[in-house]
């Protein structure tokens, strides 16, 4: 039997009514049109899913919609704009770190949770904080540059 939930998403409150057990994933792309985060696998084991709940990264795919009631959720539409790209965002731009882009929403967010806990990781911490995340374009190398760029980005500017 469908339930209201009330969370925010990317700082505006949002309800929905909806059965409980219904993916995060469902509820951002099918209700609330955040087209972001995509599907992947849909079990939790590729990463294109995730989006950031309380400061931690989520893959939205397997986590249901009981387990972020009164939450905050970040997805990648909330972290920049076209025009006022998160730093992070710049950096995968500038080091042409996406190339087909499917799984780049989500080592983004990824990425952005990380550099919220630790704000000059290792390419080890990188390495770590993306091993779950599927991409089959080689671009690794890029990725962990474009962290790391966007690492500095943010020292700079605080």
């Amino acid at each position: 039997m469908p339930e209201r939930y009330t969370f925010t998403v990317n700082g505006q409150p949002c309800t929905v009514e909806t059965d409980a057990d219904t993916p995060l994933l469902y509820v951002l792309r099918n209700d609330l049109k955040l087209k972001g985060a995509r599907f992947g696998c849909g079990v939790g084991q590729c990463g294109s899913c995730t989006v950031i709940v309380e400061g931690k990264d989520v893959y939205a795919c397997d986590t249901p919609l009981w387990s972020v009631a009164g939450k905050s959720i970040t997805t990648v539409e909330g972290i920049g704009t076209r025009e006022h790209p998160h730093p992070l965002q710049q950096a995968f731009i500038e080091e042409q770190a996406a190339q087909c882009g499917y799984c780049i929403a989500g080592i983004l967010m990824a990425s952005k949770a990380l550099l919220d806990r630790n704000a000059r990781p290792s390419d080890q911490d990188i390495d770590q904080a993306l091993e779950r995340h599927l991409c089959r374009c080689g671009t690794h190398n890029r990725i962990r540059r474009a962290i790391q760029r966007a690492a500095a980005a943010l020292e700079a500017s605080r």
